[in-house]
């Protein structure tokens, strides 16, 4: 299945170029271009894209924002897994406090605009496949010290309730870093049915996606 992309940057050679890049790959689509967030925000409602690449610092309304507006809060009832689209932040910024508010925003992936060709383009596809993302130079500690600042806010005891024993194991080995196929080999488990366990943890749990579940784990003190 082809990956629709729109890519949201206030430089029009930046959009060019990465449009240009991402277009190499047969596997993905670019449908739009934007030049700042609040346009973003509009495409993306008409075009129905899978992934947003977007920049942070743009005019009108910068890119954290634009991926809050455009995320918005769960929807009761439905699969979170199949919220759309997907938001994969691109900056020049290698600043902390940008990771947490992308990740608060709602922020699947965050690269830096000196990544190569292709991790831009693998990082669009982990996005798009619901998988969570983060710089090589972002540790995991910072979604942890994100998620320590944040836990005060959600105090809840009883957060996983209504999970099985084997979706919490599996909530915990996401919040590892691990793939499901790493997760499945852990728990000795069929790579799909690691993947049913996931969905079930981010419908019952009303989490975006992997990202998501990642801070959710910390904020509940489920790993260290």
């Amino acid at each position: 299945m082809t990956i629709r992309v729109l890519i949201a940057d206030d430089q029009v050679m930046i959009r060019d170029g990465l449009a240009a890049l991402l277009s190499s790959d047969p596997g993905i689509e670019v449908i739009g271009q934007a030049g700042d967030g609040r346009e973003a925000v509009e495409m993306a409602r008409r075009l129905d894209p899978d992934v947003v690449v977007m920049d942070i610092r743009m005019p009108e309304m910068d890119g954290l924002a634009a991926t809050a507006e455009l995320i918005g809060a769960p929807v009761p009832g439905t699969d979170p897994a199949d919220v759309r689209p997907k938001v994969l932040v691109l900056t020049t910024f290698d600043l902390d406090e940008y990771v947490y508010e992308a990740l608060g925003a709602g922020a699947s992936g965050f690269l830096l605009k000196d990544a190569s060709a292709a991790d831009l383009v693998n990082g669009v596809r982990v996005v798009a496949s619901g998988d969570a993302l983060l710089a090589p130079s972002i540790t995991r500690r910072l979604i942890g010290d994100f998620a320590r600042r944040r836990r005060h806010q959600r105090p809840s005891p009883n957060a996983t309730a209504g999970l099985t024993p084997r979706e919490l194991d599996v909530l915990r080995l996401m919040a590892r870093g691990l793939s499901n196929a790493e997760i499945a080999a852990e728990l000795v488990l069929a790579e799909q049915t690691v993947k049913t366990h996931v969905g079930h943890v981010l419908t019952k749990l009303a989490l975006r996606d992997r990202t998501q579940a990642v801070v959710y784990a910390y904020e509940n003190g489920l790993v260290g």
